[in-house]
């Protein structure tokens, strides 16, 4: 908690409770975070009997999420946050969980979203919120077995709602994205090695083709949810599993069995049959760049789609280029010329939450 001596802004010593509350919300209004903080911050410590000294504490600690100052953040929400609470407390417990999730802290989280999502009082939409936002934690903590069972049971739990269509589709969504996590990674954990030989080199293509197609079908489930973000995040990540699949196989040597002059067979072999991917990897990342335009998304995942298309394109230019023309004594000659084609005619991450207002928290 900040001291009580103000630093910085000296105006803020000689505001009451009510200015700095006043002054707090104002600021937060106008994504003015540093001084927002300051006020909530200042009204905390000065006026600890304060009326509004809750929804302050809950206002610096959104503030400080908006700095990326996760440490701060995690203070002010473990000061209020109550899983077993309502309202600002269960909120605050939400926001207590990210800022550990943000600091690597995500056995701290889980235990508190396994809390909240064990409520049988609570809507479904806030159970599942927990549930997918345990499932991440545990991902993220390297848990994959735990992490695809608590996201299973999350999307299960949404799929069979009755009213699921009035459910917000960002937590179903981003349960599905991660499931398709869990597939990338187990599919980048299989490593191609041709030293080991053709057969088990075939195996191991085979078994990470189908974790490829796995993880795929769980990023079309998102994209099929309707969630911008997650949306076109799991277009990104489908682009970019064709992208590494291409490399991956193209770049790697020949099988050692083979002799100098097979290998160069085997290899020009290898780069036409997977040149598919490169077309595939293109096509999935004009349509999520498309969609992101028409939907008006942004982010980082938008940023490495620009990215792998770019990337994927000049890959393609550079591999047709390796390929020799033949030469005009092994050209057959043209009876007669072929007219060309007439010409066809074309055919036709969540805003950010306000600051709190004094009347109270959200139920």
């Amino acid at each position: 908690m900040p001291p009580l001596e103000v630093r910085g802004d000296a105006s803020l010593a000689r505001m009451n409770e009510e200015e700095l509350f006043a002054n707090g919300t104002s600021a937060f209004a106008s994504r003015d975070w540093t001084r927002a903080a300051a006020c909530f911050e200042r009204l905390a410590v000065a006026y600890p009997q304060a009326k509004n000294r809750v929804l302050a504490l809950y206002n610096a600690g959104l503030a400080r999420e908006r700095l990326a100052d996760w440490d701060q953040a995690r203070e002010h929400f473990a000061a209020i946050a109550d899983p077993l609470g309502t309202g600002d407390a269960l909120d605050a417990a939400f926001h207590l969980a990210e800022t550990l999730y943000h600091l690597g802290r995500y056995g701290s989280a889980v235990d508190i979203l396994q809390r909240i999502a064990t409520r049988d009082d609570l809507s479904l939409g806030r159970r599942l919120e927990a549930l997918v936002q345990k499932g991440v934690c545990e991902v993220e903590d390297g848990r994959l077995d735990d992490g695809e069972k608590t996201l299973r049971q999350a999307v299960s739990l949404w799929s069979t709602a009755p009213d699921r269509d009035a459910l917000d589709d960002y937590f179903p969504a981003q349960g599905q994205f991660f499931l398709g996590e869990i597939y990338r990674l187990h599919y980048a954990a299989v490593r191609l090695d041709p030293s080991a030989g053709a057969d088990q080199l075939s195996k191991d293509l085979e078994y990470k083709a189908e974790l490829l197609l796995s993880a795929q079908g769980h990023y079309l489930r998102a994209i099929k949810i309707g969630n911008a973000y997650w949306a076109t995040a799991s277009g990104t990540q489908i682009g970019g599993l064709y992208q590494d699949m291409y490399q991956q196989i193209a770049e790697a040597e020949a099988p050692r069995e083979l002799d100098a002059e097979e290998a160069v067979i085997y290899k020009q072999e290898v780069r036409k049959r997977v040149r598919v991917l490169l077309t595939k990897a293109i096509t999935v990342y004009e349509s999520t760049l498309a969609t992101a335009e028409r939907l008006g998304s942004s982010g980082p995942f938008i940023d490495r789609a620009r990215e792998g298309l770019e990337k994927m394109k000049q890959l393609l230019l550079a591999d047709a280029a390796e390929e020799e023309p033949a030469s005009e004594e092994q050209r057959p000659p043209a009876s007669r010329r072929i007219p060309p084609a007439r010409p066809r005619p074309p055919a036709g991450t969540p805003p950010a939450p306000p600051a709190r207002a004094a009347s109270g928290g959200s139920g």
